[in-house]
């Protein structure tokens, strides 16, 4: 691993994207040294955390005048109108193109922050305080902001870099067992996305490796133009799961269910054998999560969603396993898909 340590023992993870390059950190208690990442020439910080957030005690300095603005939590505080409310507060209050914003939370508060953060004064620079293992291995890291519609997630957006992400692994230790979960799923993603060997390393480390894997990725297509697209493996299925509704399963639990989907998918399409469709099973079932459609789960339904995925711009199109590493694949039939999915009841 190219990491390396030098801020209050955390592991340093360069996300490479030349003037607006930035590191991530990792490790317990990293929060307590944001002090250390603001720029310079910040006279003033704007902190936006989440009301779950406040309650376990995680509370930051900046090192300099800063105000704290509380959402609720989980993603229904992304909303045009919160981006609006946060906005007014910050002109009343007087932040400048040259002060910042901090966001303290999981990966809602910091889509909600860093998209607010891309248009205030058509943009000011954002910190990320990452909260939850789905926050520091995917939603943190790489740029991507947004809010939602009524008509659908994440519609409303832009690219804006953090100058800096300190993802603290203290914190995970008050996360309830199914957010925990819900980052697990993506973490089993990235087993398959690198063929990383997670396996050997401790938690922390496991969460660095997860955060350098994405920052290559998103050095080498930072626009998802293309190579960016690998992030989304399992999530074909996970999203017409998620959008379809009645199955309590959390993000990370559908992506679980995704990627063994994905795995067979490819195995019936030759494009893997039977031993990496099994290594799937391992991997995923080793975290615990579910390997097979939740009861109740509608084929037809299903298979009509992939048709909506944002990948589908040539018909239904999947991220799938095989020997030149994970690819997109369109062309595939509604009869394969269908009995694929029957396959992982």
């Amino acid at each position: 691993m190219s990491a390396e340590t030098d801020l209050g023992g955390a592991i340093k993870v360069p996300v490479e994207l030349g003037d607006r390059s930035y590191n991530v950190w990792v490790g317990p208690g990293i929060h307590r040294e944001l002090h250390q990442v603001i720029p310079g020439d910040v006279s003033r910080v704007a902190v936006i955390t989440q009301a779950a957030v406040a309650e376990a005690g995680i509370t930051v300095d900046p090192g300099v005048e800063h105000r704290v603005f509380i959402t609720d939590d989980d993603e229904h505080i992304k909303t045009l109108g919160a981006v609006e409310e946060l906005c007014r507060e910050f002109a009343q209050w007087g932040l400048t193109r040259r002060d910042a914003v901090v966001a303290v939370g999981g990966g809602a508060v910091t889509d909600l922050g860093g998209f607010t953060a891309a248009v205030y004064h058509r943009g000011i620079r954002v910190v990320y305080v990452s909260t939850t293992l789905l926050g520091q291995i995917d939603a943190s890291v790489g740029g991507k902001t947004g809010v939602n519609l009524p008509e659908g997630k994440n519609l409303v957006g832009a690219f804006w870099q953090p100058s800096a992400v300190l993802c603290d692994t203290e914190a995970l230790d008050t996360l309830p067992t199914e957010e925990m979960r819900s980052g697990l799923g993506e973490m089993a993603k990235y087993h398959f996305i690198a063929d990383a060997d997670l396996d050997s390393l401790g938690m922390t480390e496991r969460i660095a490796r997860c955060v350098e894997i994405k920052a290559e990725v998103v050095a080498a297509d930072e626009r998802e133009s293309g190579r960016r697209a690998v992030l989304n493996y399992g999530h074909t299925l996970a999203h017409a799961l998620e959008a379809d509704g009645g199955y309590d399963l959390r993000h990370g639990e559908a992506v679980a269910v995704g990627l063994v989907y994905a795995a067979e998918l490819a195995h019936r399409t030759g494009r893997i054998d039977a031993e990496r469709v099994d290594e799937h099973h391992r991997v995923v079932g080793g975290y615990d999560l579910p390997t097979c459609l939740p009861d109740g789960a509608d084929a037809d339904a299903l298979v009509s969603l992939f048709s909506r995925d944002k990948k589908a711009v040539d018909g239904v199109t999947f991220m799938l396993d095989g020997p030149d590493g994970i690819q997109p694949v369109t062309g595939l039939e509604p009869a394969v898909l269908r009995e694929t999915l029957e396959a992982i009841r």
